[in-house]
């Protein structure tokens, strides 16, 4: 995998350069709208006390992977209402321990597919449609799958395809990207929200958004795997499917801005149960225990505040039920969140960016009892368990190189990985680079 890293460091930093010599960008036709982005992480951790290990534990040696993706973002325009946006994409690389051993894991860009070759694939093809509620606009800048010019203020949006589920929901000004921001899983989103998707992050369904001069409502319909964290979608949808629903409040205090939102979430799945599998004989499998339409349900707290132009502060809380086994995105079933993001203006440096954050991660007291007596989830499982939190502290410097080039350093420190205080803590180090246009 060093070639691989090699090669995208330098074809990152050479496009970089030519972007410097090409400050002026050409124009394209109002109807269409192209950006790219690629981004490779390279992360390594060293050995860490290890007195057993199980399935699905982080290997106690050292580890050295890269990731890569890479994204074409095109939009096409039919109209006042219309767009058409398709997302081709190519993704490789591999995580620690094959993506397992740690709960909140360290790398966003990683998806747990069996193999590290870069693959291309659809990531977003979907239908989007926007009606104005009145003749006042409001000014947004052009961005991946973005809106240049203006939008109207008050606006019915509706989206159809396939997209990312977290595209729209669970936003965060300050640690929602982990191509510019968090990396760690569990701090660039609520952990405790399963959201629907394939093994690579996406689904296929469809969302509805009433967006007002202070909030936002939105709700969405989708896809749920056929297995845990598989590659394909359910299209049983009267028995398998996902709902999610959010409320985004926005306001100002002393000048600047903030916004809370609240989620709720329902899923049905073809999902099995903690307490049924222990009633089993031997080692409890979950597995075994799977039935079409089992539900699945939880909420997020979601807060971004900006304390001066150049800092902000973030903080979420999510909470699942608990009962049901993780399908779509990680085992975590309570998780609270927080951190802070400096703008460089503070040092003369205005495009460089600092964060750093903190998370807790909890199990409910089914799964907990299930991994001490042996059993597996699709992301951990040390075969026993000595339960804490899991505790994870991220931070990391974004230093812009030059137009189109970031490059960022990012150091995360995780106690109890899998919930396991036998096991760890483990330190890990990351080099990020990132080009957009």
């Amino acid at each position: 995998m060093r070639w691989l890293y090699a090669y995208t460091l330098l074809v990152c930093l050479s496009v970089g350069a030519a972007a410097q010599n090409d400050a002026t960008p050409q124009a394209l036709p109002s109807w269409a709208d192209i950006h790219f982005q690629a981004t490779s992480i390279g992360q390594t951790h060293g050995a860490f006390n290890s007195p057993y290990e199980g399935t699905n534990s982080l290997p106690p040696h050292r580890e050295n992977f890269v990731s890569l993706t890479s994204t074409l973002f095109l939009t096409l325009r039919a109209g006042a209402h219309w767009e058409f946006v398709v997302n081709p994409e190519i993704a490789g690389g591999k995580g620690f321990g094959n993506v397992t051993g740690i709960a909140g894991f360290t790398n966003g860009e990683i998806p747990r597919v069996a193999a590290a070759t870069p693959t291309l694939y659809l990531a977003r093809g979907y239908v989007k449609t926007t009606w104005a509620l009145g003749p006042d606009e409001t000014a947004v800048g052009s961005g991946a799958n973005g809106d240049p010019g203006a939008l109207a203020t008050n606006r019915i949006t509706s989206v159809a395809g396939k997209f990312g589920l977290t595209d729209f929901f669970d936003n965060n000004a300050y640690s929602h990207d982990p191509r510019s921001q968090f990396m760690n899983w569990s701090i660039m989103y609520n952990g405790a929200w399963d959201y629907p998707a394939d093994v690579r992050g996406y689904t296929v369904g469809a969302m509805q958004e009433l967006t007002m001069k202070s909030w936002s409502l939105r709700a969405a319909t989708a896809l749920e795997p056929t297995e845990a964290n598989g590659p394909t979608l359910d299209w049983r949808v009267a028995k398998n499917r996902g709902e999610v629903i959010e409320y985004e409040q926005r306001y100002r205090i002393a000048g600047q801005s903030g916004t809370i939102r609240t989620l709720g979430f329902l899923n049905r799945e073809d999902g099995g149960t903690f307490l049924e599998a222990l009633r089993q004989p031997g080692t409890p499998d979950v597995i075994a225990t799977r039935r079409n339409g089992t539900a699945k349900y939880g909420f997020g707290l979601n807060l971004e505040q900006a304390i001066t132009r150049d800092i902000g502060v973030f903080g979420r809380y999510g909470w699942a039920d608990g009962k049901t086994e993780a399908w779509a995105f990680t085992q975590i079933d309570r998780s609270l969140s927080g951190g802070v993001s400096l703008a460089g203006r503070l040092w003369r440096r205005p495009k460089d960016s600092i964060g750093a954050g903190a998370v807790r991660n909890y199990l409910s007291g089914d799964q907990r009892a299930y991994l001490a007596a042996g059993g597996l989830g699709f992301i951990i499982g040390d075969g026993r368990i000595d339960y804490r939190p899991e505790a994870i502290v991220e931070s990391y410097y974004a230093y812009q190189l030059n137009r189109m080039t970031t490059l960022s350093l990012d150091y995360q420190h995780i106690a109890n990985p899998a919930y396991n205080h036998d096991r760890g803590p483990v330190s890990v180090y990351s080099l990020r680079v990132h080009i957009e246009h």
